[in-house]
């Protein structure tokens, strides 16, 4: 269980170090390997710092998803402001290593019911901030929202990637190619990019 205690700046650099040493380790051993112990070492700083800043391990996994989050929300604020917004979902949900880390978390909510809470927080934000995002250019797409609508193509944009990684652990790669290149065919038609836009625009003239 999380603690309710705040320890520590949660601007300071050694919170930052932690949190990015434990990244490193989820990513590179998995979740198993981010102890008190481990993490001190990865950091090069003595065990009770890093318990002085997170007193449980709880309170380090949801620190480290919360700032996770923070930064995407950060990423789809500054989306919502260009012509593009679903370019920057799929760039974000293609992440191999955004998605390895997701799959850790996941992976690891399996016996800690805090991070599973947390998980399920940050991702109900985090599409928001994509609907929100998208919403604002829906119109200019040119698409009936009786045939598919901004939530649902959200969801699918997301979760193909996911899918993809997932099922290569297993070596399974029938059809990734072709679900891929549909969804890139599709964006190359409702968001085009600047150099197609011109060329589109000469075309016309």
């Amino acid at each position: 269980m999380a603690s309710s205690r705040r320890v520590g700046s949660t601007t300071s650099r050694t919170r930052t170090l932690l949190l990015n040493s434990a990244q490193q380790l989820m990513l590179e051993h998995g979740y198993a390997a981010v102890t008190y112990r481990g993490l001190a070492a990865r950091a090069g700083v003595a065990a009770s710092l890093v318990q002085y800043y997170f007193p449980t391990l709880d309170d380090l996994f949801v620190a480290l998803l919360r700032s996770g989050t923070d930064r995407i929300l950060e990423r789809f604020s500054e989306a919502s402001q260009t012509e593009q917004p679903l370019r920057a979902v799929w760039e974000y949900a293609s992440d191999r290593t955004a998605t390895a880390l997701l799959l850790e978390f996941m992976a690891l909510a399996n016996h800690r019911k805090a991070i599973q809470s947390e998980i399920g927080r940050g991702g109900e934000r985090v599409r928001d901030a994509q609907l929100e995002a998208v919403s604002r250019q829906w119109t200019q797409y040119g698409l009936d929202e009786r045939a598919v609508s901004p939530a649902g193509l959200l969801f699918m944009m997301n979760a193909i990637p996911r899918m993809l990684a997932l099922e290569e652990t297993f070596g399974t790669h029938t059809g990734h190619r072709d679900a891929v290149e549909t969804i890139e065919r599709f964006l190359d038609h409702i968001e085009p990019r600047r150099h197609e836009r011109e060329e589109q625009d000469l075309g016309a003239d």
